[in-house]
């Protein structure tokens, strides 16, 4: 008997009225009527009703199709993740990597993703656990079966992962977060000395002073010589975006022409930006400024092997002092007249270093949170140890330099890419002593892109570590007092150039998220919460503005710790990333409050026919050739900037595993748990392809 097909369940019914009435025709050739009710005969006929097994089966096949279009895309979608994926770790973003570099892993992204394996592993672990009601291994309601007991080797699996975990992984955890912790303290018990010493400057009002009117002189036809010879240099390198505003900033200083010089060292090795530079130098040189071209052919040394060519010009003997200025710098016409002074009737200065501001500091969250650091180390850092020791490192430009301290320390050695720091620490195993004026400000840029500030940010941490190694046996044969050699090996080096970002990386960025699988290590809350919040309001401090990024602030600067951790090692054990020199890109910014460069370029067709009247042929043949070319130079595009997006997942995982930490106990571990999963998944893939490229 063939089965019957009703579908008739299939299609929601009215509900029934009335009395159901039945009639019987005695003729079988009539069909039945079923009547609901009264007024069911007269009701208008719903054709709807109707279905019969032909429809039913076009039915069946729509939904299949639907079901086989949705698994369809489910396939594509997945497909094309992993080819995104692919991308990311291959190719970054389309661009093919040549297949000897994908070979050349470094030792730190090794680590990365083995520890990011094993926690998968370990994460889907505790998902299951956590479906099966198993909790941790501290929970008196957890039942540990014995052998006889045990229903499933999964269970098995997860009970002795809690022995191992609480007997062998948790101890060394511990261990190394006592000692992070400890190191912890006592970096933050120096940027607390730091932050009492700035405010009693503040206080008692403590700076340098210039006592009297050094450049007035009774004898007037003998005032010329109150004004020492000042050599001015600008270092650069492929600096199209900044070049004429450098250059013209250090054109209008207000010192006498007869008593300063220009040296424009050209490191660029485009042929279009030389052009250029050469031909803003012939317009100052036009209008009367002493400024010199010079370039090398060879870019040897980096900066310091740029400085050092410059001094070693025999016209350099007959000048007393040298300021350095980077050529995205723009020092105010009264730089030298504020700075230069100070030197005079103090002959163990050997510097006077000025702060940095920034012209660009709110143009997006990056420019921020580093104006955030960089106002901390000047007003604080800077000033104290200037005020309180006399020494700090150098900045590496915006600073003045008696050239007889130059020469006594060794001058400028290419032996490490922090040139600027190394002549520093000689000067000051030398006797030479330093002044930082907080007052006394130079314009500059910080880096607006995260490229550009990663590489800023190795180099500025790999630098001091290898500079370290070379340093540290003439730092301990040195002649200079104890305590001051205990300042520079502890303090200016260990604690702040190697203990910080060391304990940085290892606390919040390894053993922080590890409690997330391994509960026994938990951290304290005045560890993750307490102590680095009243850290970060000391550092926003010098910059009161900034307090509401205070959030991104603290989250950003211990995920950034990754590559300062990276950039440390490298420098400690001389890596190959070591000695690795990357021009910072600039942006060009100008300043509003730059009138005296926007009033130099708007009389700039005026100048221009007075240059022509003093110039030969050829120059002028020459001046409109580099005029066309600069006129049909590309004009840079602005590029839209963004933190990338390793930075911000890894920010939240930091501050998820923190939250976890504090409303485990409520029972939210689990979806901490996955959300933490998913976050250090896509840090893990970020930082793979940010090494692979």
């Amino acid at each position: 008997m063939a089965p019957s097909l009703d579908f008739s369940n299939w299609w929601p019914k009215d509900a029934r009225k009335g009395t159901p009435v039945v009639v019987k025709m005695e003729n079988p050739n009539y069909s039945v009527v079923e009547i609901d009710g009264p007024d069911a005969a007269f009701r208008p006929v719903e054709k709807s009703r109707g279905k019969n097994a032909k429809q039913v089966t076009w039915v069946l096949l729509l939904k299949a199709h639907r079901a086989v279009g949705c698994l369809a895309w489910i396939a594509s979608f997945f497909w094309a993740l992993l080819g995104t994926i692919k991308k990311r770790l291959i190719f970054r973003q389309d661009v093919a990597m040549a297949s000897e570099k994908l070979g050349k892993g470094k030792l730190l992204f090794t680590v990365i993703k083995a520890f990011l394996v094993t926690s998968l592993t370990i994460l889907a672990f505790e998902v299951v656990a956590y479906l099966n009601g198993w909790h941790y291994f501290r929970n008196p309601s957890l039942h540990i079966p014995r052998s006889t007991d045990i229903q499933g080797l999964l269970h098995l699996v997860y009970v002795t992962w809690l022995s191992v975990r609480a007997d062998y992984i948790a101890p060394p955890i511990q261990a190394l977060s006592k000692f992070c912790v400890a190191l912890f303290l006592i970096q933050s018990v120096d940027r607390m000395i730091l932050s009492l010493g700035c405010f009693w400057i503040k206080y008692k009002k403590i700076k340098p002073r210039i006592e009297g009117d050094p450049f007035k002189s009774d004898d007037v036809e003998g005032s010329a010589y109150e004004y020492p010879m000042v050599l001015v240099q600008i270092p650069m390198c492929n600096e199209r975006e900044v070049y004429e505003q450098s250059i013209s900033a250090v054109g209008q200083l207000d010192w006498p022409k007869d008593r300063l010089l220009v040296q424009v060292l050209d490191d660029s090795d485009d042929e279009s930006i030389q052009y250029l530079i050469k031909a803003e130098v012939a317009k100052w040189n036009q209008k009367g400024v002493n400024i010199i071209y010079r370039h090398r052919l060879v870019r040897t040394g980096y900066k310091a092997g740029n400085l050092k060519s410059a001094m070693s010009c025999e016209y350099v003997q007959a000048y007393e002092f040298v300021a350095i200025f980077d050529a995205d710098f723009q020092p105010n016409p009264d730089f030298l007249k504020q700075t230069v002074p100070h030197f005079k009737d103090n002959p163990d200065l050997g510097l006077v270093q000025a702060r940095w501001t920034f012209v660009n500091k709110d143009e997006n969250l990056l420019t921020r949170l580093q104006n955030i650091n960089l106002c901390f180390h000047f007003e604080v850092e800077q000033q104290v140890n200037g005020v309180f020791l006399n020494f700090f490192g150098f900045n590496g430009t915006a600073g003045v330099w008696r050239i007889k301290a130059l020469e006594e320390s060794g001058g400028w050695l290419e032996r490490t890419t922090v040139e600027d720091m190394d002549i520093a620490v000689r000067a000051h195993l030398n006797g030479w002593k330093f002044i930082f004026l907080n007052d006394v400000k130079v314009l500059c840029e910080v880096p607006e892109s995260y490229e550009a500030y990663r590489k800023q940010q190795h180099r500025w941490h790999s630098g001091p570590m290898h500079l370290f190694r070379l340093c540290l046996p003439a730092i301990i044969t040195s002649k200079i007092a104890i305590w001051k050699k205990a300042n520079l090996i502890l303090l200016f080096f260990l604690l702040r150039k190697l203990i910080l970002p060391f304990y940085s990386f290892t606390l919040f960025c390894i053993i922080l998220p590890l409690t997330m699988f391994v509960p026994e290590a938990e951290l304290p809350v005045w560890v993750i919460c307490y102590v680095p919040v009243f850290m970060s309001f000391l550092n926003i401090l010098p910059s009161p503005k900034s307090f509401p990024f205070i959030v991104p602030y603290l989250l950003f600067e211990n995920t950034m710790s990754v590559t300062k951790f990276n950039a440390m090692v490298s420098g400690l054990f001389q890596l190959g990333s070591s000695y690795e020199w990357v021009v910072t890109k600039k942006a060009g910014r100008s300043s509003e409050s730059d009138l005296l460069a926007s009033a130099e370029r708007e009389s700039k067709i005026m100048n221009q026919l007075q240059i022509q009247r003093g110039a030969s042929e050829s120059e002028l043949s020459e001046l409109n050739r580099l005029k066309e070319q600069k006129e049909a130079a590309p004009v840079p595009v602005k590029r839209v900037n963004k933190i990338y997006r390793k930075e911000l997942t890894l920010a939240f995982l930091l501050l998820t595993a923190s939250v976890r930490s504090l409303l485990s106990a409520q029972g939210v571990h689990f979806y901490f748990l996955l959300f933490q999963g998913v976050t250090f998944l896509l840090v893990g893939l970020d930082l793979i392809g940010e090494q692979m490229s």
